[in-house]
Order: structure tokens, then sequence, then C-alpha cells
């Protein structure tokens, strides 16, 4: 006999949205100090390691997402690291988040004039002075909006995590589902949590975009 669709079922939906923020909080931290990386590498001097970076970007960039967490799932064991499902899973999240900030870091480094850089040269600046008081905080205001979209994607994204088997908020949903037999209900629910967890970002994402003039800052120069 089939269950009816409850409060306890809304609970156990809720819990499990935080089992989905939990798996891109870690994902954004692994994936922010890989992204740092990438993008150091993606602007190096040195064409060999540019070239790796440019490579893993585009593997990363040209793979679906399902793809990278089933080589984590399996290929990490075959290296030696027997993690859990949930710490497999954000490892992945982690690579993926890793090709894509870091390729919009990079864009929004090349985003600042030339002129930057040069006038920091002309006043005998050194590259990290260059870099840390005067390119990164531009590039930052044109980095945050498509950063935040991203991590819009990067939440829905989670959902594929269900296949292999984690309770995250869409394997909740399937398992209220088949328990109810509501599919409705148990899913409008479910696409309300991620409403919930999204929304804010894409405010936060439009008003910094408004606020910095991300486009004014660019066509400006």
């Amino acid at each position: 006999m089939f269950q009816q669709f409850t409060f306890n079922h809304v609970l156990f939906l809720a819990q499990s949205s935080l089992v989905t923020l939990q798996l891109v909080l870690i994902a954004v931290v692994g994936g922010g100090i890989g992204s740092a990386i990438i993008t150091a590498m993606l602007i190096s001097r040195f064409t060999p390691i540019r070239w790796l970076a440019e490579a893993f970007v585009f593997i990363i960039q040209g793979t679906p997402i399902i793809v990278t967490l089933f080589m984590a799932y399996y290929g990490l064991p075959m290296l030696g690291l027997n993690l859990d499902q949930t710490w497999s899973m954000t490892f992945a999240f982690a690579i993926f988040t890793s090709g894509f900030l870091g390729e919009i870091w990079r864009s929004s480094l090349a985003a600042v004039p030339k002129g930057q850089w040069e006038s920091a040269h002309a006043l005998g600046l050194s590259w990290p002075t260059t870099m840390g008081s005067i390119i990164a905080p531009q590039a930052m205001r044109i980095a945050i909006p498509p950063s935040i979209g991203f991590l819009v994607q990067l939440v829905k994204g989670t959902s594929v995590v269900s296949i292999i088997g984690i309770t995250e908020l869409t394997r909740a949903a399937q398992i209220v589902s088949n328990a109810t037999f509501k599919p409705l209900p148990v899913f409008l629910t479910a696409a309300a949590f991620y409403f919930a967890i999204n929304f804010p970002l894409t405010l936060l994402s439009r008003h910094l975009e408004s606020r910095l003039k991300v486009g004014g800052l660019v066509k400006s120069h």
C-alpha cells in the first residue's frame, strides 16, 4: 500500500537538500583551490604548463559531468584512494569546478585592459604587486557574476549523483515518489527546494553585475 505524502516526507526532502548543499560547498572549496591553480597555469609563460592546463580545461568542459563522476567513483579505488560515495563525488565535482572556474577566471584576467599592465610596468611595479594590487581586483569584479552563475548550474548538476545512490535532493524525491506514488507533488516540492537554494544566488549575481557595472568596466577601456 502506498503512503500518503505528508509533512514528514517534506522534512526528508529538506534534510536531503542539506546533502546537496554539502556537496556544493565542499566542491566549491576544493574547486576554488583547483581553479586558482589552473588559472595560474593558464596564464603561465611556460608553454608546456599552459598547454597542460588548456588540455585539462578542454577535457573537463567537453566531457559530461556524469562521466567525470563515474571516473572518480570507479577510478579512485584503482589508485588506492578508497573514499566513500560522498567524498568521491565531491572530489569529482571539485575537478569539474576547477575546469570551468579556472577558465572563467583566466578570461576575467584577460578582460582587464592591457593599459593596466603597461601602466604598472611603467611604474616599475613587480609582477606580484601588479597582479595583487591592480589586475586581480579588477578581474574579480568581472569574474563574480559568471562565477555565481556557474554555482547555480553546479547546484542543479548535483542531481546526477542520484545515479550513484547518494541520497541528495533528487534521490530523496525518487524515494518519496516511489513510496507515495505522488510524483507530481513530490517533485514540485523538490523543485521548490532547488529554487530556494538557487534563487538567492541568482539575485546575488544580478545585483553584483548591476552594482559593479562589469559591462561598463570593460567597455570603458
